[in-house]
């Protein structure tokens, strides 16, 4: 059960905001607790070990990391998945992450100076901005 996606894109977020970036993520996680709870969870000390949660596999490549997914994983989108891609906007200077959810939805997150914005609908929340009320789905032709 779940809301299944595939995201791809690159971001630049220096390595050394990774520490802070990760407690961002984990306090943003922890007001929408759904499976992961930071205080209970396995160790997560980067990016990389969180990225899982957020319906991501990432691999940092000096200041850059790269999104991905798992294809034995289980990448279902969430509430905490938004605030995963919230979190980490201060810390990002540049970038863009694409989704693709199991319907064929497609929206993306463009970061440019510590700041998000989503383009697209949203097809697991329905929403045009993170954490935005739902609106009508474009047409099938447009998704």
């Amino acid at each position: 059960m779940g809301y299944l996606v595939e995201p791809s894109g690159r971001l630049n977020l220096p390595q050394s905001d990774d520490a802070a970036a990760v407690a961002a993520v984990k306090a943003a996680m922890a007001e929408r607790c759904v499976w992961f709870a930071p205080d209970e969870s396995a160790v997560v000390d980067t990016l990389a070990d969180i990225a899982e949660e957020a319906a991501a596999l990432i691999i940092r490549d000096g200041d850059w990391i790269e999104f991905g997914y798992d294809d034995a994983g289980d990448p279902k989108w969430s509430d905490q998945a938004t605030a995963f891609y919230v979190a980490i906007a201060p810390f990002v200077r540049s970038g863009i992450v694409h989704i693709e959810g199991e319907d064929g939805s497609r929206w993306s997150c463009t970061y440019a100076d510590g700041q998000i914005t989503q383009q697209g609908w949203n097809g697991w929340d329905g929403s045009i901005e993170p954490f935005g009320e739902p609106v009508e789905p474009p047409p099938p032709d447009q998704l």
